[in-house]
């Protein structure tokens, strides 16, 4: 669903009054404001949203890719709610959980924070970013999930493993391995930057998307006509899934 930014507040699905534990990931690895981060003014109308129909536990989960604390990030960035629990990935106890696809594009496990497993609903929230010419939006912001210690740095199977094997077919991986239930993208602006992710030309666009991730990523891209790759793997892979 596309709302207007300005009238915009959120509403929560019903599975959220009936759960007890709610995760929402950012996009918050930069101590740079919105829209190379989510904005502190989303995160709130999220969290007011869910208040408004629950008493559960409220996570906010982030991580920082080369693998510093990400407090210093939330303190820069105004994430400072009450009655929410701030984690760092790099903190979590991680499990290693199965692909379920009947064949994986690249990745067979994955190395994942366990408070995801046990949270009962999950919410991904990104800002409208174009990076080096592609859309990164809220399904690509679970990358970020990843635990620095088991991808990072000289570890085997790291990072720069993970980009070699094409970085399009993990994220897609990542999409049927983490079941995510609700994909926000935040487009009251557009940032489109190259190489440097916090930095780019802006351009306002007053809107907000909200839905199941594959489908917000879908429609942000086909309404402003990006690149996102990853999408047509997602599309292809689920063919496959279901049968």
């Amino acid at each position: 669903m596309i709302f207007e930014a300005s009238e915009f507040i959120f509403k929560a699905p019903p599975a959220v009054s009936r759960a007890r534990r709610v995760l929402v990931k950012p996009s918050a690895c930069y101590q740079a404001p919105y829209p190379a981060t989510t904005s502190r003014d989303m995160l709130s109308d999220i969290i007011d949203g869910i208040r408004r129909v629950s008493d559960a536990d409220i996570i906010l989960l982030e991580g920082v890719p080369g693998g510093d604390p990400v407090y210093p990030t939330y303190q820069a960035l105004g994430y400072n709610f009450p009655r929410v629990l701030m984690l760092d990935v790099k903190d979590c106890i991680w499990v290693e959980v199965d692909n379920p696809l009947p064949k994986a594009l690249a990745v067979p496990t994955f190395w994942i924070p366990n408070v995801i497993l046990s949270s009962d609903y999950l919410i991904s929230v990104a800002p409208l970013k174009i990076v080096n010419g592609k859309g990164s939006l809220t399904i690509q912001n679970l990358l970020t999930l990843l635990p620095n210690t088991k991808y990072g740095g000289e570890t085997p199977g790291g990072w720069d493993a993970l980009y070699e094997l094409g970085i399009d077919r993990v994220i897609t991986d990542l999409y049927f391995t983490l079941p995510f239930d609700l994909g926000i993208v935040e487009a009251r602006q557009k940032l489109t930057c190259w190489g440097d992710s916090t930095k780019g030309d802006v351009e306002d666009c007053g809107k907000i998307f909200v839905g199941e991730p594959y489908q917000v990523d879908r429609e942000v891209s086909e309404v402003l006509g990006l690149r996102t790759d990853y999408l047509d793997l997602i599309k292809i892979a689920e063919v496959g899934f279901e049968t």
